[in-house]
């Protein structure tokens, strides 16, 4: 089975949703004109990342179709996952992924790992997630995690156990911006982090990370889709917004599992007594 999978590379608004949901169709019209059947957007998409205080004020719910119309009515010809401020039934406030599909809207992932150091300041807002998830409606299962959480190898590896052959990751990765005769390590870096997921769980990684800049934050994009052997297969703009699109194939998943079975023969038992 096939399907034809954009990233849109946004820049947002700070606190703004309503003119980062104007911004979001535009992005949505493109992906829908070159015939993609899901568009994905980065990290916190519709709030911008440095919302401090204001995360009371921008959060949503699966109940929010008022505020989301605009998305939802588009999304009745594609599947749209964007990045939002969920207030959840327990009323905690999570960085979370949703999937807006024939109208309808499904919370995909609550961010596990929050992180607190440096720069960043998420655990003093959010609340953490507690579980990962397997959709697999469209016969190609997937599973999504959102920056922080690709930095800890048991979330791929258990997300990907649990039966994902796609991993989506929305990003809003941080970087000072660089003279153009430097190397860009972030991106490096990044890149072979994802390459070496795809390669070792035989899955597809697509990561879609923002751009744009927050109170002398800058974020650098390069949003990238690599196939199950590691290649890049699509790969977007630095600190540029941009929209990509590629055909995900499942007949390349099974390539990559037969050719090395290191994924098929990975012993989850074995895993659990070292563990333990």
């Amino acid at each position: 089975m096939k399907k034809k999978i954009a990233i849109a590379q946004v820049d947002s608004v700070v606190g703004d949703v309503e003119k980062n949901i104007k911004h979001h169709e535009q992005f949505v019209k493109e992906a829908i004109k070159q015939k993609a059947e899901v568009v994905l957007f980065p990290e916190l998409s519709l709030t911008g990342y440095s919302i401090r205080d204001l995360v009371w004020d921008v959060a949503i719910t699966t109940s929010s179709k008022k505020i989301l119309a605009p998305l939802l009515e588009l999304s009745s010809k594609i599947e749209i996952i964007i990045g939002c401020v969920e207030e959840g039934e327990d009323f905690g406030l999570y960085n979370s992924a949703f999937l807006l599909r024939n109208k309808t809207i499904k919370s995909l992932h609550k961010k596990l790992y929050l992180p607190t150091y440096g720069m960043f300041e998420e655990g003093r807002y959010f609340t953490s997630g507690k579980n990962i998830s397997i959709f697999d409606e469209d016969n190609i299962p997937f599973g999504i995690l959102i920056c922080e959480d690709l930095w800890h190898i048991v979330l791929p590896y258990a997300i990907s156990k649990k039966g994902a052959q796609i991993i989506y990751g929305m990003s809003a990765s941080p970087t000072r911006k660089v003279a153009k005769d430097e190397p860009f390590l972030m991106d490096t870096i990044n890149t072979e982090h994802y390459k070496t997921y795809s390669r070792l769980l035989s899955c597809y990684i697509v990561v879609s990370n923002r751009v744009g800049i927050e109170d002398g934050i800058n974020f650098w994009g390069g949003s990238s889709i690599i196939d199950p052997f590691g290649k890049i297969v699509a790969k977007a703009k630095l600190f540029d917004e941009d929209l990509i699109v590629s055909t995900i194939d499942d007949n390349q998943i099974r390539r990559a599992r037969r050719l090395s079975r290191h994924f098929l023969d990975d012993n989850l038992d074995l895993t659990l007594k070292l563990l333990t």
